[in-house]
């Protein structure tokens, strides 16, 4: 489940920057069924091996249409598959798609179609690979039908088909140079040929997509724009048309007529205490020094001054819309240095200890506030500065017992995955853990399957897996023309999230 680092990590630097200046738009536009957006990074590449989930997303998930989608409420609903159907062992899951369907060649989109796109995803290696890795075998019975054979029950699949792992390629340009910077894709918009890669995309709707009503703009167009001050003024000179943007930024925007609307939790930012049995950092197999380091650290203050108030504390890894959340855990570590030194006396460190963690490009701004915080408890934080380049192997190397990262948000079947799979490069184990996550993944009815995710966050919690500290949160701003539909529980980056207001 490793490469799920991948993903994490190509997406926490927009993500970061999504929660003060992000996606963009601005004043109406000459027509009305026009969207115009922009993101901080282009996406890279269009290959459905290579897709992430960030705000790249917006563009890609316009040409691709995936398997099934979460609404605005974060419902699973169909989408490309009309229904889908387990067997009573939960380890054949069965798919339908809806009819009508084709590429934007024309060509028609069909249960093989589906069959080469999800086995492409499952040979070559991926930061979308690990999410299919309980599929054994995918069987088209006939044309509309997609059949997965699992090796075991996998409670995440099925969101994962939401995003990029859902995705259907046309099976006879996939293996093309085309298909990295203009897919034939099966969603209802193709790209244009005023679109400049790395700059701008121009997304025009295909009038013969079958699900047409659903995507009210005619055109869409997602441009790059790094510069935060850029994305506002582009915002203000009315050339983008809705905006996510900086706290700071709120008053003016709401003063000159625009709409913000706030979503708390897009992304949670914390430390992961990965070295559970202490076989790299000893005093991280204690879970006494791992209480201490949650009680280490001032989780009001970091939101205020580092987010500038956009978000808000947590003690859990699993998002406040989500089924695992539970607000009582809010209060198990109250922020105490004097008792945490207790603990850490008890647990046989009165001096503290040495610890590194890698400095990655995301995580330079939090560094000073988690020096101060660990070093009033005694532990000292040594930085090795890491590139870019090789972020997922500094943390999958178990170089590093403890570090810094920033996960978006998702379902929580995902964000189970994320945090107990691709973050546990420890291969951390409990028997009581190891229980509940079959139980979920067996799990048909999902009220049963709530219950345990919350008994699966409480056990992480109580145990001190992870030191979360806080949700990153989003301000959109956007003009007359466009409103914002969500209410974050659902923030995988869809134009479906917009709307026209006429």
């Amino acid at each position: 489940m490793r490469p799920r680092v991948l993903t994490s990590i190509a997406a926490m630097a927009a993500v970061l920057a999504a929660a003060s200046c992000g996606t963009s738009g601005g004043q109406p536009p000459a027509d009305e069924r026009t969207l115009t957006l922009a993101v901080q990074g282009a996406p890279n590449s269009f290959d459905p091996v290579e897709l992430t989930d960030g705000t790249q997303a917006y563009v890609w998930s316009s040409v691709y249409d995936t398997l099934l989608r979460h609404d605005n409420t974060g419902e699973l609903k169909p989408n490309a598959a009309k229904s889908w159907s387990y067997s009573d062992d939960r380890k054949t899951l069965t798919l339908k798609l809806q009819d009508g369907m084709t590429f934007s060649t024309g060509a028609p989109v069909d249960s093989a179609a589906v069959k080469a796109t999800l086995e492409r995803t499952m040979k070559e290696p991926g930061p979308n690979q690990f999410k299919l890795a309980a599929v054994e075998s995918v069987e088209t019975p006939d044309e509309s039908t997609v059949v997965l054979n699992l090796e075991e029950p996998d409670a995440a699949l099925l969101h994962a088909f939401t995003m990029a792992v859902g995705v259907i390629g046309d099976p006879k340009t996939l293996d093309s140079e085309r298909t990295a910077l203009n897919p034939v894709g099966s969603g209802a918009y193709v790209l244009d040929g005023s679109t400049v890669n790395a700059s701008k995309y121009v997304l025009k709707k295909r009038d013969d997509y079958w699900n047409a009503k659903a995507y009210p703009f005619e055109t869409v167009e997602i441009r790059v724009i790094k510069d935060r001050t850029a994305t506002v003024n582009a915002l203000q000179s009315g050339e983008l048309s809705a905006a996510s943007v900086e706290t700071t930024q709120v008053d003016r925007l709401k003063g000159a007529g625009f709409d913000v609307k706030f979503i708390e939790a897009v992304a949670m930012g914390g430390l992961t205490l990965a070295d559970r049995d202490g076989t790299r950092v000893k005093p991280l197999g204690d879970e006494r020094v791992r209480r201490a380091i949650n009680m280490a650290f001032d989780r009001n203050k970091i939101v205020k001054q580092l987010l500038r108030g956009a978000g808000k504390p947590t003690q859990q890894v699993f998002g406040p819309k989500g089924d695992a959340y539970d607000p009582a855990l809010e209060r198990t570590y109250a922020y105490d240095p004097a008792a945490a030194k207790k603990l850490m006396a008890e647990a046989g460190y009165p001096d503290g200890f040495e610890v590194h963690m890698p400095s990655l490009f995301f995580t330079k701004p939090f560094e000073p506030t988690i020096d101060q915080s660990l070093a009033e408890i005694g532990v000292e934080v040594t930085w090795d500065p890491t590139p870019p380049q090789n972020s997922v192997s500094a943390i999958t190397s178990k170089k590093y017992g403890m570090f810094f990262s920033v996960e978006g948000v998702t379902s929580t079947p995902g964000e189970v995955q994320a945090n107990l799979g691709s973050r546990n490069v420890f291969d951390s184990a409990d028997p009581e853990l190891t229980k509940l996550l079959a139980q979920v993944n067996a799990e048909s009815d999902p009220a049963k399957a709530a219950e345990l995710y919350k008994r699966i966050n409480a056990f992480t919690v109580e145990n001190a897996w992870f030191t979360p500290l806080f949700f990153s949160g989003r301000h959109w701003a956007t003009d007359g023309s466009v409103e914002f539909l969500g209410d974050g529980s659902n923030v995988f980056s869809t134009i479906r999230t917009f709307g026209p207001t006429g």
